[in-house]
């Protein structure tokens, strides 16, 4: 939050009974809301996004209370939430199936999608709203029965989105909310037998822990989990193009993106010019009370968040790398006296591509740059890392921003463009250690949300 003193609401912590009370009310609700009209679940998802959207500016300064982005950017989150239920309130209209001939005369078959359960949603901080959206949406609109459980730091958010749903008029048992710390809320989904899929976005470490329980008991799992982005700055990039992207996916929403670019991978010729440009252009960058016009940059989401950025201040510098902006806290630019988890923008120069700094993901508005003598080598570097969520590059080559859309080993690509900033109608998700399983948003999420059926009829 903006101000530490701020109480935002009390809300309740739930336990490993009210899991369990939740998994089987929506096993309960899911045969009628599974084979239930899709005109009626289309219609129920139509309602959800007419309110969101209704509702933005007073959603949105919940969000950036709570959450800590600037308000323009926690409205432009509930915006796509909203449109991410209107979204699928048309998929559920064009289920699709196929029929084919079989190699036998006389038979016909049919292949079909169907709901695979209850599934449970366990969601983070940094996009309380939105990310909820794009996994509830579809799980409802394909005719599964969902148990959500959101992250510690954001219950207002999720209560709130809990509450219009609620009202959209789904039956009882079809949308469950339940909150509480992951080791008690979190293991309890993924370990009941009743739950069919779990679909998880956050840390590393939690979601192979995930992966391996779901594995073991068959479940069906898609992870979404850290990154480690490189945005590549070729010599022949627009110089003011290539900074303004630079520091919109390295420092605007406070870092906290996990496609944020952390690693800016810069060749020889415009390295000192890009530097200096970079440099100018977050001195301009307003830290302060999330809620106030002007404000570019909100604070860290909490003290354990800011401590560990800060961390990674101290490692960088141990490892060799030069401060070349930031690494500290400040206070709010307002001047208010409020007190929160501000921190500067942060910017390492003359790093080495073997540096913590370049492996590990910070989290935070924290970014490096590797300095690299041409394309070839930029390609390379950016590759080298254990995740692959969104890379891109800054160039007016056609030549190398075509190989780099088929070379780069990311799950998403962006051409002079911020590597953050999605949208929700195509699919979202990455390679390596940064996803596991079937994509998420757009048609492509009808992979995780539901399972194909293939019936043979003798004519």
């Amino acid at each position: 939050p903006s101000d530490l003193s701020d109480v935002i609401g009390e809300y309740a912590q739930g336990g490993a009974s009210d899991v369990q009370a939740a998994v089987s009310a929506a096993a309960a609700a899911f045969p009628a809301w599974s084979t239930s009209g899709i005109q009626a679940r289309s219609d129920a998802l139509d309602k959800i996004g007419t309110e969101i959207l209704a509702r933005k500016a007073e959603l949105g300064e919940l969000l950036a209370r709570e959450e800590g982005k600037t308000l323009p950017e926690a409205i432009g989150e509930v915006g796509r939430a909203g449109q991410i239920f209107k979204f699928f309130a048309g998929e559920c209209l064009r289920l699709s199936g196929e029929t084919v001939p079989s190699v036998r005369p006389g038979i016909a078959v049919e292949i079909t999608r169907e709901p695979i359960g209850v599934v449970g949603l366990i969601t983070p901080w940094n996009f309380p709203i939105a990310i909820p959206a794009w996994k509830i949406a579809p799980a409802l609109a394909f005719g599964n029965c969902v148990v959500l459980k959101p992250a510690d730091l954001v219950p207002g958010s999720a209560w709130a989105l809990a509450d219009i749903i609620h009202r959209s008029g789904i039956p009882a048992g079809v949308f469950n909310l339940v909150m509480g710390p992951g080791r008690v809320i979190g293991e309890a989904l993924v370990n009941h037998a009743d739950v069919a899929a779990i679909s998880f976005t956050g840390s590393v470490g939690v979601g192979r822990g995930i992966a391996a329980a779901c594995v073991a008991s068959g479940k069906k799992v898609q992870l979404e989990m850290g990154g480690k982005n490189p945005q590549i700055v070729l010599d022949d990039a627009d110089l003011a193009q290539a900074v303004e992207l630079s520091a919109q996916s390295g420092f605007y929403s406070t870092g906290q993106r996990c496609t944020a670019s952390s690693r800016l991978i810069v060749t020889d010729k415009i390295y000192p010019a890009f530097i200096e440009a970079l440099q100018e252009r977050m001195a301009r960058i307003k830290v302060g009370d999330a809620r106030a016009a002007g404000t570019d940059m909100g604070p860290v989401v909490s003290q354990a968040q800011l401590e560990q950025d800060l961390s990674y201040v101290e490692i960088a510098k141990a490892e060799g790398a030069r401060l070349a902006a930031g690494g500290a806290r400040v206070a709010c630019h307002t001047g208010s006296g409020k007190q929160g988890y501000y921190m500067a923008p942060t910017l390492f120069v003359d790093t080495e591509a073997g540096m913590r700094i370049n492996r590990e993901e910070v989290f935070g508005p924290v970014a490096s740059v590797i300095r690299v003598k041409d394309y070839e080598e930029a390609l390379a570097v950016s590759n080298d890392t254990p995740f692959g969520l969104s890379a891109g590059i800054a160039t007016t080559s056609l030549k190398h921003a075509t190989h780099f859309k088929r070379h780069s080993q990311a799950g998403m690509v962006m051409v002079n463009l911020p590597t953050a900033g999605v949208d929700y109608h195509v699919p979202f998700g990455g390679r390596k250690g940064s996803s596991y399983g079937p994509r998420e948003q757009g048609r492509y999420a009808q992979e995780f949300y539901t399972t194909v059926k293939t019936a043979y009829t003798l004519a």
